[in-house]
């Protein structure tokens, strides 16, 4: 895949920056108005809940919901109860049953109940019932228009409040896109140090949130999606746009800085950052579709438009940022005064270097010390409460707030929204049904319980006035006592409370589901990228331990109210119970995202032959300051919705920027490089069976291995046994890593002799993926079998000791670009040495089987030897050369000591071995 994208962008880049423009633009005309085509609904309620069951029977019975979703109150000076305000409440109502889809309207007027009149007697409230199946908030706006000219009368309920949330969150969308896209620039222009190149993430930005726009709208025909979705889309869409391109301009940056032209430099990003991306979307959108074992709408819309956002940021970051970047090619460092610039020191020099190396002297002080302050800022999550969603989350000037605050302060508690049960019961059961209701009565936390009323079709309903308010502690264990109260027959309660209940345990249900989903795509992914059981477990705990900071801090801010005049909100002493999901999948995605990108660096240094704390230092000198600048751009990319005025979209804002600052600085920096120095070697442990299964299936850096072909001559090599021959008389496993190899360098020669930089990288790629491959499998073979073993060793020798010299005289001469690539792949052949020489020579029985893998392994330290000393006479490598000289040295001694299990088989041995 990673070939065909690398043919598309190289060789038809016009045409896919032509086929983007035009994508843009019919994903703007069509996703544009996708805003107004959301739900801003129930958004939370849990449609096969308790609570929905009887919510649906009562309304089937009725035709009328049984709450009211409209609440008109009336301001009246001269009191409630006197004649001219009930003459008026009756005008309103009259008015308010005219509108179609008005089921009934009731008041003091209708029914002489005090619940309707406010403690001071200054107001009154009409209580307006929509008809089963319409939308509330719809009789909400028209009662609005129709009361406009009314003094003192204003129109609120839950249905207007969930649509003047959905207003609110598209008013905070675009305050947080006028904020977000400037200060981005900004901060590119310092990331990017060139106008051009800080301009590339805003490209991959705005293509990703049209996209997703225009997919939730062709998603939205099918299954209804909650407005709340957009949020995502535009902060993940912005924040992967920024941390993908980032990935991929600053390494297609930094090998057109090797020297290779831009055809090989865009080759080589997209082998390895294109790869990272690839696998960061993956994990990204794993993640966020663990949300859909929810059966909440708002958390089914996230994963939905998570998932989506994520897998169109990969598509564009390798498909038109790289055609972008094959048109501008070297200009894409245009517009970069000389001040911008840094000149790249020696990687010893560089800061997140010589912090790593600070660390890993210190491993286990610094890992206890940076676990215990993730831990202790994660306490506070041991006491978090949860609240749900109504109108106390708008702003103070919201008419639906202001109502909604008044009836909570002014009149008895939970009048608007009664604790309702729904029983099936024949019409002749009142006598059972007064008794049940006397029942009811007697519970703890019951102000009122009305006279049962019978709807018909079989259903009764019971409305329970709680002494305390709607999602209270006390009227939460009501609703449970309600519900284990024996019925004259099936007997279902509703309500706001008995919902959040629902909501609840539907939360606690799907919990243990979700975290499984997040905990197995994460290990399955990047023990395909690593081949390692022991990284990707620590990975989880680490994830685990900077998102327990984050919910910590959440609590502390959020639901103990701090810094409430700094952000602008009121603290409803919780946090709203859904937010803590989205968190948990959004945040451990990135932070997983992140991981990826620092362990594809370590990786591929420690597969170019360094050893493990130098591979650990090296790859996040190479990625510290990326990840950083890239956590910094996306925390102010989602992070924007801290201005936003509902206080939920606040804590998904300020969370999720608190998570990723924790992943990219404390545990990247620190706890990262401390657990690598501790376990060592075992970082890259995995049992002898799920090794195999690597080999097989598992992702590698470089070219996939093309098309088996008919097998050629074995390369030659003085001493080496008789192949082993299958019974279906192919060739085995290292014999077709050696064939394929001999092509790979075949190909190599042959671009070169025809002046093809890229296609002589790709080969070099290859050549690179096959020894590596053949490695795997000798060792694989080596451990099921001891002849097996030997036959392997002895032709992946020949085939490393095969690439060494091939590569070494394709140096000569070759183009700069060529050469690095070259330099890689010496490095590659030569490195196989250590692991050969200490991981296959393990059998002292066969050390004759093994002699001549000892011949080749003796030649290739002499070609090591000399090719060091001939690039130190160099004066213009010799700077190069003297970096990596103690590499090579460890190389060496690492090589040594593998032989000398076979010394101790034969002294005469040793005067096969190089001197020194």
């Amino acid at each position: 895949m990673i070939d065909a994208l690398i043919r598309l962008a190289t060789g038809r880049a016009r045409l896919v920056l032509t086929i983007t423009a035009v994508f843009f633009v019919v994903a703007a005309i069509l996703g544009g108005p996708v805003a107004g085509l959301l739900s801003s609904g129930d958004d939370f309620r849990n449609p096969d809940a308790e609570s929905a069951q009887a919510q649906d029977q009562l309304a089937a019975a009725s035709g009328s919901y049984a709450a009211p979703g409209v609440v008109v109150l009336v301001k009246t000076p001269d009191g409630a109860r006197g004649e001219a305000a009930q003459r008026k409440v009756k005008r309103l109502a009259a008015r308010a049953e005219r509108d179609p889809e008005v089921a009934r309207v009731t008041s003091y007027a209708s029914t002489r109940d005090d619940r309707f009149i406010a403690k001071d007697g200054s107001s009154t409230y009409l209580a307006v019932f929509g008809e089963d199946g319409v939308g509330e908030s719809d009789i909400g706006e028209r009662l609005e228009d129709a009361f406009a000219d009314e003094e003192g009368v204003e129109v609120g309920g839950p249905g207007p409040a969930f649509d003047a949330i959905g207003r609110q969150v598209e008013k905070d969308l675009k305050r947080a896109e006028l904020i977000a896209f400037p200060i981005l620039f900004l901060l590119s222009l310092w990331v990017f140090r060139g106008v051009v190149a800080a301009l590339l993430p805003l490209f991959v930005g705005g293509l990703v949130v049209v996209g997703t726009f225009l997919s939730l709208r062709i998603v939205n025909e099918g299954v209804l999606l909650s407005i709340f979705a957009l949020n995502l889309a535009i902060g993940l869409g912005l924040g992967l746009a920024i941390d993908y391109s980032l990935f991929v301009v600053s390494r297609f940056r930094e090998e057109l800085a090797r020297g290779l032209d831009t055809s090989a430099a865009l080759a080589r990003t997209m082998r390895t950052a294109g790869r990272t991306v690839i696998f960061s979307a993956a994990t990204v959108a794993a993640a966020l579709l663990s949300l859909l074992v929810f059966p909440q709408r708002f958390l089914y819309s996230m994963a939905i438009s998570g998932s989506i956002t994520a897998i169109l940021a990969a598509i564009v970051a390798v498909t038109a940022l790289p055609a972008l970047l094959m048109v501008l090619g070297p200009r894409v460092n245009s517009l970069a005064p000389a001040r911008w610039q840094h000149a790249e020191g020696r990687t010893e020099q560089g800061f997140w270097y010589r912090l790593s190396r600070a660390v890993m002297r210190r491993p286990l002080a610094i890992a206890l010390a940076t676990g215990t302050v993730l831990i202790i800022a994660g306490l506070p999550f041991l006491r978090i409460e949860f609240t749900g969603i109504d109108a106390r989350i708008l702003p103070n000037d919201t008419p639906a707030k202001v109502i909604d605050s008044e009836l909570r302060s002014e009149y008895a508690q939970g009048v608007t929204e009664p604790v309702t049960v729904a029983v099936r019961a024949p019409e002749t059961s009142g006598a059972q049904m007064r008794r049940y209701a006397r029942q009811l009565e007697r519970l703890d936390g019951v102000e009122q319980v009305d006279p049962p009323r019978y709807l018909g079709r079989g259903v009764w309903q019971v409305d329970m006035v709680p002494s305390d308010a709607a999602l209270d502690d006390r009227t939460q264990d009501l609703v449970r006592a309600v519900r284990a109260t024996d019925a004259p027959g099936a007997a279902l309660a509703t309500g706001q409370t008995a919902r959040f209940v629902d909501q609840q345990q539907a939360l606690a249900d799907g919990l243990p589901w979700a975290i499984a989903i997040l905990a197995i795509t994460t290990l399955v992914i990047l023990f395909l990228m690593t081949g390692s059981v022991v990284l990707p477990i620590k990975a989880l705990i680490m994830n685990l331990l900077g998102l327990s900071a984050a919910f910590g801090l959440l609590v502390l801010i959020f639901q103990d109210g701090r810094f409430e005049g700094l952000l602008g909100y009121e603290s409803q002493g919780a946090l709203e119970s859904t937010q803590p999901l989205l968190l948990l999948a959004l945040a451990f995605g990135l932070s997983t995202d992140y991981g990826v990108f620092l362990l594809t660096r370590i990786k591929e240094a420690r597969d170019g032959g360094l050893p493990n704390d130098e591979a650990v230092a090296v790859g996040l000198e190479r990625t510290g300051r990326i990840i950083t600048a890239a956590a910094l751009l996306f925390c102010v990319a989602i992070g924007a919705f801290a201005t936003s005025e509902i206080v939920f979209i606040k804590e998904v804002g300020v969370g999720t920027a608190l998570a990723v600052l924790i992943d990219a600085t404390i545990i990247r920096a620190l706890l990262v490089p401390a657990l690598m120095e501790l376990l060592g070697e075992w970082n890259w442990w995995a049992p002898g069976p799920l090794r195999r299964l690597h080999d097989r299936i598992g992702i590698s850096e470089g070219e996939p291995d093309p098309p088996a072909a008919p097998p050629a001559a074995p390369l030659p090599a003085p001493g080496l046994p008789s192949p082993v021959v299958r019974p279906d008389g192919l060739p085995t496993r290292t014999e077709d890593r050696a064939l394929r190899l001999q092509r790979a360098l075949a190909r190599a020669a042959e671009h070169l002799d025809d002046g093809n930089a890229a296609r002589a990288a790709t080969a070099l790629d290859a050549v690179q993926a096959n020894l590596r491959a053949a490695l795997r499998a000798t060792r694989g073979a080596a451990l099921d079998d001891a002849t097996a073993g030997a036959h392997a060793a002895a032709h992946t020798a020949a085939a490393q000791h095969a690439a060494v010299v091939s590569t070494a005289r394709m140096l000569d001469g070759a183009p700069p670009g060529v050469a690095v690539e070259l330099g890689r792949t010496l490095h590659t052949a030569l490195d196989g040495r250590d692991e050969l020489g200490g991981a296959v020579l393990v059998r002292p029985d066969d050390g004759e089987a093994y002699r001549p893998v000892l011949e080749l392994l003796a030649r290739d330290v002499e070609l090591e030897l000399a090719e060091i000393a001939e690039t130190l006479r160099d004066g213009e490598l010799a700077g190069s050369a003297r970096t990596s000289l103690s590499a090579a040295r460890r190389r060496i001694e690492q090589v040594r000591a593998g032989l000398a299990v076979l010394l101790r088989l034969d002294d005469g041995a040793a005067a096969e071995l190089p001197p020194g």
